[in-house]
């Protein structure tokens, strides 16, 4: 069977990872890659250890009929426009997070979704794929906890000088907030976790006083309580500003137990000594570094999708539409100063 043809858009920190899952797939391979800093594709080769067709510009790419997907690896600002070019020109998009950086631009991306409905869109949320994640939906799925009313999903990782996307990802039309510069994993997974609509959110924001946090140009610290349309709530924080290692927390809340991080407290199992966690064995999302994220398993499932031609299972667009309508909601709360409902986000 023919392999498909991906294109890599964007050299940076991410896209190491994109090659790399994308050629461990069964149906995919990456042919091309385009830079806007011209490497030629000796250097290309010898950083990633396969001959690849080298581009400057999307342009370019896009007018390659031999390319089947793009893979947008980008600066965040220039997502939105990359994305509606890509699926016009016919081709299969795969958008890091966040696929835009206010909610005029996210429509925009949306109406060039329904507009090319043949074309396949995943989203850089692949923590959805990780094993900690999927472990807590099947115990979510078997009941074990009962009916969930409580929710938290927080996000800790410093982020400063020391990353090389730092130099565009401080501004506030890089960056753009704690939450969508990487706030936005725990967001998702509380979303999908808690398995129905937001209703409303409140947030606040602040930031480090450590010089190596000085150059944020907006609070990349923030906590957000949300509202869920049974009336179920939950709590995201996101701090890019902390001086600690990396650590995604997750606390549900149900009727018949708790589950945090990986210990799960439950009535629905007998035999288990009730005043003690019950530690779960698992691969934990406990790391920032791209390298160690779950894009195998989810290239996995995109590819498999477009050669099955059914929707994308977990990552999809429209999912996480709702996720970025619900963070610009967060976001539009912590500057104004007071609850957002989603109804002022249609």
């Amino acid at each position: 069977m023919k392999k498909l043809n991906v294109a890599v858009i964007g050299l940076g920190w991410v896209a190491e990872a994109h090659i790399i899952a994308y050629n461990a797939t069964d149906n995919a391979q990456v042919t091309a890659v385009c830079s806007t800093r011209n490497p030629s594709p000796a250097e290309v080769e010898a950083r990633y250890g396969c001959p690849l067709k080298v581009y400057s510009s999307l342009d370019q790419v896009l007018a390659d009929p031999t390319i089947d997907i793009v893979s947008i690896c980008t600066a965040n600002m220039i997502h939105p426009e990359q994305t509606i070019a890509a699926l016009n020109a016919g081709k299969h998009v795969y958008i890091e997070k966040p696929v835009a950086l206010n909610f005029e631009d996210l429509k925009k991306i949306r109406e060039a979704v329904i507009a090319n409905p043949k074309q396949k869109v995943c989203v850089g949320f692949e923590l959805r794929y990780c094993q900690q994640l999927k472990m807590l939906m099947s115990i979510l799925d078997q009941g074990l906890i009962g009916e969930v009313h409580y929710g938290e999903s927080d996000y800790y990782h410093g982020i400063g000088p020391w990353y090389g996307q730092f130099r565009w990802s401080k501004k506030a039309d890089g960056g753009g907030s704690a939450l969508l510069s990487g706030g936005c994993h725990a967001f998702d997974a509380l979303l999908k976790l808690m398995g129905e609509p937001v209703e409303e959110v409140m947030c606040y924001s602040t930031k480090s006083k450590a010089d190596c946090f000085s150059e944020y140009e907006f609070d990349p610290c923030s906590v957000t309580i949300l509202k869920f349309a049974s009336g179920k709530i939950g709590k995201v924080a996101a701090c890019i500003d902390c001086i600690q290692p990396y650590y995604f927390h997750c606390h549900l809340v149900g009727s018949k137990g708790s589950i945090l991080d990986n210990k799960l407290s439950t009535t629905a199992i007998d035999g288990l000594r009730k005043e003690k966690w019950t530690t779960m064995e698992t691969i934990l999302a406990d790391s920032g570094d791209v390298l160690d994220h779950p894009y195998l398993p989810q290239m996995q499932a995109f590819t498999n999708c477009i050669i099955d031609n059914k929707p994308m299972p977990l990552t999809g667009f429209a999912d996480a539409y709702e996720t970025h309508r619900a963070i610009f909601a967060a976001d539009l709360s912590a500057k104004l100063g007071r609850p957002v409902k989603m109804s002022e986000f249609l």
